[in-house]
């Protein structure tokens, strides 16, 4: 049996029920002084803490609990939530890993461990710890919801409908329920069902709340200036809800304000995501060692797996965020051959892997040397086989299908660990006008390339450094891959379409014409895009802020030659 609280400590709850700070703290310090030990008075310290902001005291105290009960539940869940909050995912992982080890029978560690593994695009193993929590506590509607949203991002539609349909019923009032709810159905296309549950959900709590959901369903049902004019009465802006204006204004023609809530509106969201700075410096480093690495005659010098005839195989769509890249996986996921795998993580998970196989201190990539020797010339089996088997997690390797697809933006960094893994490998790459991409970018929440979307300066060279890389690879691996062009697929469909499915040794499907028909749901901020006949709407919007792209011509120069576009054209 456990003590009884001490006096002090009970004083403190009795001050903490009636929201006296001050008195929770001189009791839980005065009790402290003489029992430093004491776990229930320094649970009240750590409310003290949180409630005044001083996060590293906080963390601190929680550090000093759960050195004293390797038990306590409680504060493991209270510092991943606080790691959490504070932007510090990777903290937040390593102590929701060692709750889940000191008792994986912490329902609520389950659900925050699938909250972080969801956000790190870990679908499935996030939505195990999901059921893992409802099978250990019950149904409950956050973790439903979280389940919801998580089914969301895989694309199982029916699933996720199903489970935010429990949620609602558990918690009616619940808004986040009602707004992701609606976001399903928004995506999904059905905008008459979106729009009752963002009615639920503003009943549930207030207009301000849903401003930048309504915004976004207006816009998507042909009202701009009603979404516009709710955005404009909020007053003060979130970064995304800056970005949802600007793109607002950028449909209705004013340019100048559109940028504006553009360069707003990701200064915010780099100042709401601490730690998300884009480091020019480590990535020129990264990229100079593998040009200096991935050489004709070091390449020639690695192994390279075997084909896995018994499986479903990558199709790896490659080319910069907001290029095209979904809406070619849209197109080829309508085939009955192709299954979409969406953004996986797997192919710079293996360049990590390979920091736990060979000996030394060696980073990637001049640890691949290793690989040479006759000892480690398993590692391009091992490396197929660690793919295989994550997406054989994902539920890729599904019977009947000869393929998948893999789009996570800048996989070609890795290009080298690819050719390693699958010598053979289907690489299509979508190239669109890089001054198109750049505002397409700036428009958007994106997160890929090493953080380099929240400012102009950084998407632009980022965008030329990769191209940099592409091209040295290129030179020194010898592809075989399939350039597409974004501006040629809209003008020619069909034929674009036919020379990437012959490309892939696939019959013509005419489904794959029909792309904007599929249910699928598509987890990027093309969502809406895919969910349409192909138009050339977004060709040419660079021209619209020509001056305020002027500064970074000269870093994307090479690039624009590249590929054959003119700044003026």
């Amino acid at each position: 049996m456990p003590a009884a609280p001490h006096p002090l400590v009970l004083r403190g709850r009795e001050a903490l029920q009636r929201g006296d700070m001050r008195a929770v703290e001189a009791a839980a310090e005065e009790r402290l002084k003489t029992a430093g030990r004491d776990v229930n008075a320094l649970e009240l310290r750590f409310i003290v803490q949180q409630k005044r902001g001083q996060f590293g005291q906080a963390a601190r105290t929680l550090d000093t609990v759960i050195g004293i009960d390797q038990k306590a539940d409680w504060a493991y869940n209270e510092l991943v939530q606080l790691f959490m909050v504070h932007g510090k995912p990777e903290d937040a992982e390593k102590v929701a890993r060692a709750a889940l080890r000191a008792n994986p029978r912490n329902a609520h560690a389950h659900n925050l461990f699938g909250t972080i593994l969801s956000e790190m695009n870990n679908l499935p193993a996030g939505e195990w710890h999901f059921r893992s929590a409802l099978e250990l506590s019950g149904p409950h509607a956050s973790v439903l919801m979280n389940l919801g949203l998580n089914l969301m991002k895989q694309g199982r539609v029916d699933e996720a409908d199903a489970a935010f349909a429990r949620a609602h019923e558990l918690a009616p009032q619940d808004m986040k329920t009602l707004a992701y709810w609606s976001t399903l159905h928004e995506g999904r296309g059905n905008l008459k069902r979106a729009g009752e549950l963002l009615d639920q959900a503003e009943a549930a709590s207030s207009p301000a709340d849903i401003n930048l959901l309504r915004a976004t369903h207006l816009a998507r049902i042909g009202q701009p200036r009603e979404a516009l004019a709710i955005l404009d009465a909020a007053g003060t802006l979130a970064g995304e809800a800056h970005l949802a204006r600007g793109r607002l204004h950028d449909r209705m023609g004013d340019y100048g304000a559109a940028w504006q809530d553009f360069v707003t509106g990701k200064a915010k969201l780099l100042k709401e995501n601490p730690g998300t700075e884009y480091r020019a410096d480590a990535v020129e480093s990264l990229f100079d060692r593998c040009k200096g690495f991935f050489t004709r005659e070091y390449v020639n010098l690695l192994p390279q797996a075997k084909p896995r005839p018994d499986t479903a195989q990558p199709i790896f769509i490659m080319g910069f965020p907001r290029s095209g890249t979904t809406l070619v996986e849209q197109i080829l996921c309508s085939h009955p051959a192709v299954a979409a795998g969406g953004e996986l993580p797997f192919v710079a998970d293996m360049s990590k892997l390979a920091g736990g196989i060979f000996p030394g201190a060696e980073r990637f990539p001049e640890n691949l040397a290793h690989s040479w020797m006759a000892d480690y010339h398993y590692t391009a089996t091992l490396f197929r086989d660690y793919y295989l088997a994550r997406a054989e997690q994902y539920g890729l390797l599904k019977s009947g299908t000869r393929y998948f697809t893999d789009k996570m933006p800048f996989n070609e960094i890795y290009l080298p660990l690819i050719r390693m893994a699958f010598p053979h490998a289907k690489i299509v790459r979508v190239v669109r006008h890089p001054l198109d991409v750049c505002v397409s970018m700036l428009s958007n929440n994106m997160t890929h390339g090493f953080h380099c979307g929240y400012r102009i300066e950084d998407i632009s060279n980022h965008l030329a450094a990769v191209h940099d890389l592409v091209a040295h690879y290129g030179q020194e691996l010898g592809l075989n891959e399939l350039v597409l062009r974004y501006e040629t697929l809209v003008a020619d469909q069909e034929a674009q379409t036919r020379k990437l499915l012959d490309y892939l040794e696939l019959p013509f499907d005419p489904a794959c014409l029909r792309f904007h028909e599929n249910r699928r749901y598509a987890p990027t901020p093309s969502y809406a895009q895919v969910t349409e006949k192909l138009n050339d709407r977004s060709i040419g919007r660079y021209r619209h802020y020509a001056k305020q792209l002027e500064p970074y011509l000269p870093r994307l120069q090479k690039m624009l030659a590249a590929y054959g576009y003119e700044p003026s054209r």
